[in-house]
């Protein structure tokens, strides 16, 4: 197992307020597939770490522990349309 790389699938999870359940109907797999990436006891394959990577909006090498989360960087893949053109004005003005 990767070290680390199930505390993150279950930090992305968590951070995008979803299930395993919800997870696993995205990416076609059952819970308990989810599940055991999550508790370490069983590793993506390079697929499916792609597909997960794509799915909650970060690299692949985030989650495999190559790349750590930018500080100056803001997830904005759960905000609406209208909240990422309130965030872009703002930016622009600072």
């Amino acid at each position: 197992m990767i070290n680390g790389l199930g505390e993150r699938l279950q930090e992305q999870r968590t951070t995008h307020k979803l299930s395993q359940r919800e997870v696993a109907l995205a990416l076609n797999v059952s819970p308990t597939v989810i599940s055991n990436y999550e508790k370490g006891e069983r590793t993506p394959s390079l697929e499916m770490l792609i597909a997960l990577a794509r799915f909650y909006h970060c690299s692949t090498d985030y989650l495999v522990g190559f790349e750590k989360p930018n500080a100056n960087t803001i997830n904005v893949s759960m905000l609406t349309d209208k909240q990422k053109n309130l965030l872009k004005l703002f930016l622009e003005e600072l």
